[in-house]
């Protein structure tokens, strides 16, 4: 059973992550974590999916709901990824608002709550990126006012850096304090609630947002045609997986582009997405990659559900068929 023989001084607490696109949630729950789970990239709009991230500090476990970013978009892709931020919002103890220190804060802070369209519990101002700003440049008492006028049900603020670790100390040890008794949701040690072959494509996409032009990597999505696990006799063999995957895109000069000359892009795509899902899996894997043309699939409701991207309220009527 799931809380069988669990310590009766267990601590847990759910976090939402939000905020707008290229904030730093994906590197912030990483540096929490303490490897690369989610993945990341310095384009915006990476994350598409909300999933949990878990980890335990002494007694307390944390599970941070990892959100696509929140924007303004008539496109149906966009309108389901907002779906999916306010989704992870729910239910939760906490919501984590992320605001990037070295933009317009209080404009930002206004554009996020205007298309999150729902309102906040509970909720925490994490001020990222302090690594790029001056110490002189973060007297936000003033800034902070206002925001509490617009969103009351703020508490607390930190200023932190995922890339240098600044404060972070300070604030696990405010989620730790903040942690309800309760029993652990992932006592195994399981760090998500997404299996490996959601990470697959994560990680096969991340790479080609990496490698591919400014504005194609909006344009594609990664389908898993074939995960397939190979047990061996030997049980203490290490683990092996042979994985079929396709990356849709829109029109067939993409597929060119994806492609690359001589298969170099693709090639280079497989490669590094292979290394990646060796790490996550601790075996050998086997991957195969595909690029098709599935023309307007950003409003093809199979496909848009077959990334976990379920229809919203504000969705358009979009109902073809595979």
């Amino acid at each position: 059973m799931l809380f069988e023989n669990q310590h009766p001084h267990n601590k847990a607490i759910m976090i939402a992550v939000l905020g707008k696109p290229n904030v730093g949630k994906s590197s912030f729950i990483n540096h929490l974590l303490g490897f690369d789970l989610t993945i990341v990239s310095s384009k915006p709009q990476t994350t598409r999916n909300q999933f949990h991230c878990a980890f335990t500090i002494d007694r307390t476990e944390v599970v941070m709901v990892d959100t696509p970013g929140v924007h303004s978009t008539s496109q149906e892709l966009n309108r389901r990824m907002n779906g999916q931020a306010q989704m992870g919002s729910e239910g939760v103890d906490i919501n984590f608002v992320l605001v990037d220190l070295t933009t317009n804060i209080l404009g930002e802070f206004k554009d996020f709550l205007k298309n999150f369209e729902a309102p906040l519990s509970r909720t925490w101002i994490i001020f990222t990126k302090a690594d790029l700003v001056k110490k002189e440049e973060l007297n936000l008492g003033e800034t902070l006012v206002k925001m509490q006028e617009l969103c009351p049900s703020i508490e607390k603020h930190f200023i932190i850096s995922s890339k240098d670790g600044h404060n972070i100390h300070e604030l696990t040890g405010a989620i730790q304090d903040a942690a309800p008794n309760a029993m652990h949701l992932y006592p195994g040690g399981d760090a998500s609630n997404m299996n490996e072959r959601f990470f697959a494509t994560e990680y096969i996409r991340e790479q080609a947002f990496r490698l591919l032009k400014e504005e194609l990597p909006y344009e594609i999505a990664v389908v898993i045609d074939e995960y397939k696990d190979v047990r061996k006799k030997d049980e203490d063999a290490a683990p092996e997986a042979h994985i079929s995957a396709s990356i849709l895109v829109n029109r067939p000069s993409q597929r060119a582009i994806v492609v690359g000359r001589g298969g170099s892009i693709i090639k280079e795509i497989g490669m590094n997405a292979r290394k990646k899902i060796e790490a996550m899996t601790g075996g050998k894997v086997h991957l195969n990659l595909h690029v098709k043309v599935s023309p307007k699939w950003m409003t093809n409701n199979y496909v848009l559900d077959e990334i976990g991207l379920p229809r919203t309220q504000k969705s358009a009527r979009v109902w073809r068929k595979k």
